[in-house]
C-alpha cells in the first residue's frame, strides 16, 4: 500500500468491532434473496483485442485467453503452467504473437509475463515479477516488451481495491509504477522511468525509441488527478513534460509519423472512467489543440486510423457510438450509434476492423468483431440466457432549458393499470454515466421485485459534452439534485408510479447523492447509501484520493470551507427523516468507512431508522461475490420493508 499519512482506520478500530457485519444467513429467506438468486447467470468477458491485421480476435473469459480467426476455422486457447488467470492481452505489430500477464495465486501480487504464437502454440515465459504488473505491449520491431511494474507492491494497484491498514511511520514508503522493458532475446528486465515517477498509461512511438506517457510525481492513487503528458526516452528514461492539463488526461496515442500525441482531456472523477474532449499536441511539446470543441458527446477511447484521422468511441445521450475526426479538427463524422453498451474496444492497424464487448438490458455480453457497424458475433457464451426483468427505455426530460436523459426500466410483467414503486439509482462518479447494459443486480433485480427503476444522467455526467460534465463544479447537490428530482416528476406524469413509494440508492457519488437527497426532501420512503460521503471536512482528511476534489471545488476544504459546506450533508442532517440503510467496505480508500460511520451515528442520534453494515476486507468495489450478494439482497429487502410500510399508511 502507499502510506498516505491519514490514520483514520486506527481511530475507528474500536468502532469497527461493534458494527454489524455481513452474513448471508441474515438474508437467506428474504424475498430480496429469492429475487437475486433467481437472476440469470451470464458469463462475463474481461477483454477483447483485435490483431493489427484485423484477422484474429483474442478474448478473455474467466481468466482464459482464446484466439478466434474472423474468417472462420478453429479457435485456440492459451495454456500456461498452473492454469493461472490470464489478463492484459496485446498483439505484436505483425499479428503473429500475443503478450499477456498470468497472475500467481496468493495475497501479495506476483505475476508472470508470457508470449505465445497466434495459434496458441509455443508459449514462452519471460519473467517472474514480484509486485503488480500491467499493460504489456510489444515494441514496434517485436524485440522488446514494455510494461508497467510496481516492484514489491503488497496489494493490487488502484484506488478501488481494498487498502491495507496503516501501521508504523506514515509516508515511509511509496510504491511507484514504472515503465519497464523486457529484452526478448535475454529476458532481461530493466526499469526505465525514474523511481520517483508514477506512470499510468503509455504508447510507443513508431520507431520504438520513446513513449508518450501520462505520469506524476509521488504516490499513484491521488496524483493521477494532477498527472502530465510526457515524452519518455526508452533508452535512458529521460522524461520531457510536453503538456500540463487543466483537468485530467487519458488515452495517449502517438500518431503514425511519431510527431503528435492525441489524448482525452476533461473533468474526470475516477481513473479509468474517461470522458472529455480530444486534444492533439506535438510530441516535442507545444500548444495542445482541442479538435472536438463543443462536441455533444463524451469521447472515451481513441485510435489513429490514418495519418491525419482519429477514430473514437463516444457516449452520446446515453447511447454508444463510433466517430471520426481529422487530427486538425473540423467536422465530426458519426460511423455508428446504438442503444447498447460497448466495452474493451480495439482497432486494427488501419481502423477498418474493430473488436468489442456488446451488451444491453435485453442481451447479455458477447464478443463481436468486424467492420464498424457490420460486426459478427464471435462468442456464444450466453446463448439461451434471457432477461428476467422488464423493458428498458431511453427516458428524456427537461429541467428549465436543460435537456436530460436517463434509463428507465419497467417492472417485470408491467401492467399500466397498477401502481408501482420507483427506485432511483444514482450512478457513481459523478463523471460517469448510466448505460443500457446487462444488470441483474440493480436495475434488473428491482424490476423483478415489481419496481420501476430509473438510472438518471444529471449534469456532471458523461454523454452530452464537456460543458455538461463540468456543470456541477462548485455545485454538488445543487443542479444535479434538481435534475434528478425533475426526472422523478416527469416519470410520475407519464407512468403509474406511487408517489408514496419512492426510493433512492447509489454507491460512491451515488451514495453521497443519497445522503444529500434525504437532507433536502422527505419524498423518499427509503434510502440505501453505499460508500457515501457525509462530511466534506472529515472526508478531505481521511480519503486516499484527495486531489480529485480540487477541480470540482476550486480549492481544498481548508482554503475554501464555504464552497464545501453548502454541499455538505452533515450541515443539514437535522432535516433527515428517511429510513436509511448504509453499506460500506472497511478497507475503502476512495470513500473511507468513517464517512458511513459518521452518517449512521448522526441518524441514530436523530432517531431516524438506520442500519449500518460494514464488510470486512472490502474496498470501494467489492471483490467477494458473497459480499456483493449480501449488499444487494439487503438493499432490496430494505426497500421492500419500507415500501410496505408506506403503502400501509404507517409513514
Amino acid at each position: 500500500m502507499n502510506l498516505r499519512g491519514k490514520p483514520s482506520r486506527l481511530l475507528f478500530a474500536i468502532a469497527c468491532l461493534v458494527l454489524p457485519t455481513a452474513t448471508s444467513a441474515q438474508t437467506a429467506a428474504s424475498r430480496g434473496a429469492a429475487v437475486i438468486d433467481s437472476m440469470p447467470r451470464a458469463k462475463s468477458i474481461q477483454e477483447t483485442a483485435i490483431s493489427p491485421d484485423g484477422t484474429q480476435v483474442a478474448y478473455i473469459v474467466g481468466g482464459q485467453i482464446t484466439i478466434a480467426p474472423l474468417g472462420g476455422g478453429p479457435e485456440h486457447s492459451i495454456a500456461v503452467e498452473g492454469k493461472l488467470a490470464q489478463r492484459s492481452v496485446a498483439w505484436s505489430a505483425d499479428s503473429k504473437q500475443i503478450v499477456f500477464i498470468a497472475d500467481l495465486e496468493g495475497n501479495v501480487p506476483a505475476a508472470q509475463v508470457w508470449t505465445a504464437a497466434a495459434d496458441g502454440s509455443a508459449p514462452v515465459k519471460h519473467g517472474d515479477l514480484k509486485g503488480y504488473v500491467d499493460l504489456p505491449s510489444f515494441s514496434p520491431d517485436g524485440s522488446k516488451l514494455a510494461l508497467l511494474f510496481i516492484e514489491g507492491m503488497p496489494r493490487i494497484a488502484g484506488p478501488l481495491q481494498p487498502m491495507q491498514p496503516l501501521a508504523g511511520e506514515i509516508d515511509s514508503k511509496i510504491y511507484e509504477q514504472r515503465l519497464a522493458t523486457i529484452d526478448l532475446s535475454t529476458n532481461t528486465l530493466a526499469q526505465v522511468t525514474p523511481a520517483d515517477m508514477y506512470v499510468y498509461e503509455y504508447d510507443w512511438t513508431p520507431d520504438g525509441q520513446a513513449w508518450a506517457a501520462i505520469a506524476a510525481h509521488g504516490e499513484g492513487d491521488a496524483n493521477w488527478y494532477v498527472a502530465h503528458l510526457y515524452h519518455v526516452d526508452a533508452a535512458t528514461g529521460t522524461m520531457q513534460d510536453i503538456h500540463a492539463p487543466k483537468f485530467q488526461i487519458a488515452e495517449p496515442r502517438v500518431s503514425p509519423d511519431g510527431k503528435s500525441v492525441a489524448f482525452i482531456e476533461g473533468l474526470m472523477s475516477d481513473e479509468g472512467s474517461t470522458g472529455g474532449d480530444i486534444f492533439v499536441v506535438p510530441m516535442a511539446g507545444g500548444k495542445a489543440q482541442n479538435i472536438t470543441p463543443g462536441i455533444k458527446s463524451s469521447p472515451a477511447g481513441l485510435q489513429w486510423t490514418a495519418a491525419d484521422q482519429i477514430t473514437f468511441e463516444a457516449n452520446s445521450d446515453g447511447q454508444s457510438g463510433l466517430a471520426t475526426v481529422s487530427a486538425a479538427g473540423g467536422t465530426i463524422k458519426t460511423l455508428w450509434r446504438g442503444d447498447e453498451t460497448i466495452g474493451s474496444l480495439s482497432f486494427s492497424h488501419d481502423g477498418s476492423v474493430t473488436a468489442m464487448i456488446r451488451q444491453s438490458a435485453a442481451a447479455p455480453p458477447e464478443a463481436w468483431a468486424g467492420p464498424i457497424g457490420r460486426w459478427k458475433q464471435i462468442t456464444s457464451l450466453n446463448s439461451g440466457v434471457n432477461a428476467a426483468w422488464g423493458e428498458m427505455r431511453n427516458f428524456h426530460w427537461t429541467n428549465g432549458n436543460l435537456q436530460l436523459q436517463g434509463w428507465l426500466m419497467l417492472p417485470k410483467d408491467y401492467d399500466a393499470s397498477k401502481k408501482y414503486p420507483l427506485v432511483v439509482n444514482v450512478h457513481g462518479g459523478p463523471s460517469a454515466a448510466c448505460r443500457n447494459s446487462w444488470d441483474p443486480r440493480i436495475m434488473g433485480a428491482a424490476s423483478a421485485m415489481g419496481y420501476f427503476s430509473l438510472c438518471p444522467n444529471p449534469r456532471g455526467s458523461y454523454g452530452q459534452g464537456e460543458a455538461f460534465t463540468r456543470a456541477n463544479i462548485k455545485d454538488f447537490g445543487g443542479g444535479d439534485f434538481r435534475d434528478i428530482m425533475t426526472g422523478i416528476d416527469a416519470i410520475l406524469k407519464q407512468y403509474p408510479v406511487d408517489p408514496k413509494r419512492l426510493g433512492i440508492r447509489g454507491h460512491s457519488y451515488g451514495g453521497y447523492m443519497t445522503m444529500w437527497a434525504e437532507t433536502q426532501t422527505h419524498r423518499f420512503a427509503a434510502a440505501v447509501a453505499g460508500a457515501g460521503l457525509s462530511d466534506w471536512l472529515s472526508y478531505y482528511g481521511v480519503n486516499d484520493i484527495d486531489e480529485w476534489m480540487i477541480p470540482f471545488f476550486g480549492a481544498s476544504v481548508y482554503d475554501d470551507p464555504a464552497v464545501y459546506a453548502k454541499s455538505d450533508p452533515m450541515h443539514f442532517v437535522k432535516n433527515v427523516k428517511t429510513p436509511t440503510l448504509i453499506l460500506v467496505g472497511d478497507s475503502d480508500g476512495e470513500v473511507p468507512m468513517e464517512q458511513s460511520v459518521e452518517w449512521w451515528h448522526a441518524l441514530k442520534d436523530r432517531n431516524v431508522p438506520v442500519k449500518l453494515v460494514v464488510y470486512p476486507h472490502e474496498g470501494h468495489v467489492f471483490v467477494n461475490p458473497a459480499d456483493w450478494r449480501d449488499y444487494f439482497v439487503r438493499s432490496l429487502d430494505w426497500f421492500e420493508e419500507w415500501f410496505g410500510k408506506a403503502a400501509g399508511g404507517t409513514m
